[in-house]
């Protein structure tokens, strides 16, 4: 089993601030012209997640190297209305969007009269509506070629075609109805098929608002929050700029900014949106986040640090982070009893601080 690689593709209509968010999270230069269509290619770039864990732990066990956990951010050029049927460079970019794991949605709220806006007012719940609908009518297409291709099959009195049939009309019907893919209720067997099918309205999503908090209306706040959309409001170029400067928590504060960096506390948003824990392994050499999606068992975790580690797996020995730290090191924490040994049913806790046992 190998290391979870994550991506999540930035979306938006042309101008909303996308390429600076990207170059803010990665420190790339790309292109950030002022015009729609800057952006053809998706730009690529790797960002850690910050984990002061890590930190604390290499800090504890004098490790020579620290070693964070990573998402892959994707900037996917600007969408436009119409795009399901090829407006601007529609098929393109939403091609691009079914690579990636879960979708940033950045929505202009920032009143700045000098960006070219391509709408004729600043509204971030139309936009939301622009993006989803372009959305909505590709994955009607993606499920109609679906059905269309099995048609024959169920004719032929094929049972698993007609089990897929009645699946993906379900699924049709929620999008019918305007329901988002990723929080309606399906099976198991459903998901894997949306999964299959790279339906781009069941990927986890996240409504990013670029602006200042006083810019973005009460009114479109409380719409996302009466119906549970996550969302941030972070104000991009401003930490563009923050971040071009290299400010440490102290000046942060100093110049009125938060002392966590919104984008870091993006980064850990993002993490979560996709049901994802972080455990460590520390040591003289490194010290190091590993990613697992919720409810990996130990051998699975153990394969994620060495291919030969799964099959090979004999034990596990765990310490919640917590503990660890507060019992002031392996040593003490061993004395008091705080170090468990686990098997091959254990399920991975975030926070776990693990040392496996293996007879590779």
């Amino acid at each position: 089993m190998s290391s979870t690689k994550l991506s999540i593709g930035i979306v938006g209509l042309p101008n909303v601030g996308k390429s600076t968010l990207f170059q803010t999270l990665t420190r790339k230069q790309v292109d950030r012209s002022n015009y729609p269509f800057a952006t053809i290619d998706p730009n690529v770039g790797v960002v850690g997640v910050p984990d002061e864990r890590v930190d604390k732990l290499a800090e504890r066990e004098k490790s020579a190297k620290k070693i964070y956990t990573t998402i892959e951010f994707v900037d996917i050029a600007g969408l436009v209305k119409g795009a399901s049927q090829g407006e601007g460079l529609g098929n393109k970019f939403l091609s691009h969007i079914r690579e990636v794991d879960a979708v940033i949605y950045l929505l202009r709220a920032f009143q700045k009269t000098d960006v070219i806006n391509t709408q004729t007012g600043i509204d971030p719940l139309q936009e939301k509506e622009i993006l989803e609908t372009e959305l909505v009518l590709k994955d009607f297409e993606t499920i109609q070629k679906k059905l269309d291709h099995l048609e024959g099959e169920v004719r032929a009195g094929k049972k698993e075609a007609a089990k897929e049939t009645e699946a993906l009309k379900k699924i049709k019907g929620f999008l019918d109805q305007g329901r988002l893919l990723d929080v309606a209720d399906f099976s198991e067997e459903e998901r894997g098929l949306m999964q299959n099918s790279q339906l781009l309205c069941a990927k986890p999503r996240l409504y990013l608002l670029n602006g200042r908090d006083e810019e973005v209306d009460p009114v479109v706040i409380n719409s996302f929050k009466e119906k549970g959309f996550p969302f941030l409001i972070v104000d991009v170029l401003t930490e563009f700029e923050a971040a071009d400067s290299s400010f440490v928590r102290e000046e942060r504060v100093s110049l009125g900014l938060p002392a966590e960096s919104e984008l870091d506390v993006l980064i850990k948003k993002s993490y979560d949106l996709l049901n994802l824990l972080t455990f460590f392994t520390t040591g003289p050499d490194e010290t190091r986040a590993w990613t697992v999606k919720k409810g990996t068992r130990a051998p699975q975790a153990a394969g994620v640090i060495h291919s030969d580690f799964e099959s090979h797996f004999i034990k596990a020995e765990v310490i919640a982070y917590a503990d660890l730290i507060k019992a002031g090191g392996f040593v003490p924490a061993r004395e008091k009893g705080l170090i468990r040994t686990e098997g091959k049913d254990y399920l991975i806790q975030d926070g776990d601080v693990i040392e496996i046992k293996h007879s590779a």
